[in-house]
């Protein structure tokens, strides 16, 4: 029986998805500063985690065999570092790191450890996101050559705390708000990259349309809208767009693929529908969109069509709950996750990079392949 700890608030998220597995493991343990978020559990789902903690050492000397990182982002490598060196299985939020060499400690730590790291990039898991993955693998594409992903979702309101905290800054404000370039990559890099799978990113350029709401707000360094591209090692192109300032309704995942057969869209809103286009005999190059639920039936996996109403309102669109099935079947046969160290570098890694190329006018800089037993001589950034 695995024994959960959770530390962050935000990782009760993916309560619903451990407590749906209790043949193998049990939530023991919950950390946070503020004691209020360690009683939602109880509040929101009637489960209240035995083992309350405000000091993360404390619970990591704990009675628990694994870890759920979900604190702010500035936090993540050094919580999962110590957890690895305290004998625990990890899933970490999203971004894996802040800095360049945090990515080269956090797998270095890893690979040391022995232990599970599983990036807990959420937006893979999104059901619609899942389809495209499958019909990838079946060809049905054919050979798919480009990719985009946005995320745009104003956060300025998240910036300040509430009445009673003097109004003071959060961790966004520095985190997010205050850096330069695509600096919230994964969301919209990381499923795309999943479609390209056995790929990698060879270089990314990063272009910004300028800080005009950061001009009107008075205190941001956060760009506009940045437009990020990433050259993968085959040659093939993913285009990601973060925009976390402009007034406008959200649209926190939107995706398109197009390969040598067919395409797919996400919904822009006003009622738009997932929808895709295959080429055929009679219209080899243009034709009429349809439905991408045409497609459920075959591709959507076996677990997302029989899952529960609570399953699905775990979080992103169910995410949070099938993310934590495989987190669980990784532990348990040591199977290396998809979703791994690897490729939670090298997605953080397009967006640190990317403040430096857009401050430099979208210079081209090359990406480090993460990978294994990496020398340290290997372990810079190029500029092209």
């Amino acid at each position: 029986m695995l024994k959960i700890g959770i530390v962050g608030g935000r990782g009760i998220s993916t309560l619903q998805g451990f407590l749906a597995r209790p043949d193998v493991c049990q939530v023991t343990a919950i950390c946070d500063l503020d004691e209020e978020v360690m009683n939602r559990p109880k509040e929101k789902l009637g489960y209240d985690i035995p083992n309350k903690f405000r000091v993360y050492t404390d619970m990591l000397e704990s009675d628990i065999d694994a870890v759920v990182i979900a604190t702010p982002m500035q936090n993540h490598v050094q919580q999962a570092i110590e957890a690895l060196h305290a004998g625990k299985h990890v899933m970490a939020e999203v971004t894996a790191g802040v800095t360049m060499d945090e990515l080269w400690w956090l797998k270095e730590a890893v690979e040391e450890s022995g232990k599970t790291y599983f990036f807990a990039e959420n937006y893979c898991y999104i059901p619609q996101n899942q389809v495209i993955k499958n019909m990838v693998a079946d060809g049905l594409f054919g050979e798919v050559y480009f990719g985009e992903g946005q995320y745009v979702h104003n956060v300025v309101s998240y910036a300040t705390y509430g009445k009673g905290v003097c109004g003071s800054d959060t961790w966004r404000r520095w985190w997010q708000l205050g850096k330069r370039g695509c600096f919230y990559p994964t969301h919209s890099l990381g499923p795309v990259a999943q479609w390209f799978k056995g790929d990698h990113v060879k270089s990314i350029a990063c272009f910004s349309s300028g800080q005009h709401m950061a001009k009107l707000e008075g205190k941001y360094r956060l760009d506009d809208t940045t437009e990020t591209l990433c050259q993968m090692e085959s040659g093939k192109l993913i285009k990601i767009r973060v925009d976390c300032l402009s007034p406008r309704p959200h649209n926190m995942h939107y995706y398109s693929l197009q390969g040598t057969k067919g395409c797919y869209e996400a919904p822009r809103g006003m009622g738009d529908d997932h929808k895709v286009w295959f080429a055929t005999p009679e219209n080899p190059r243009e034709g009429e969109w349809e439905p991408l639920s045409n497609y459920y039936d075959k591709y959507l996996p076996e677990r997302y069509r029989n899952a529960t109403e609570e399953q699905k309102k775990a979080g992103h669109w169910g995410g949070d709950f099938f993310i934590v099935d495989d987190f669980l079947d990784a532990v348990l046969t040591g199977k290396q996750p998809e979703l791994d160290v690897y490729s939670a570098c090298e997605w953080t890694a397009v967006g640190l990079l990317s403040e430096l190329s857009v401050t430099n006018g979208g210079r081209v800089i090359e990406v480090p392949k993460f990978r294994p037993g990496v020398p340290l001589e290997e372990q810079i950034t190029k500029l092209w």
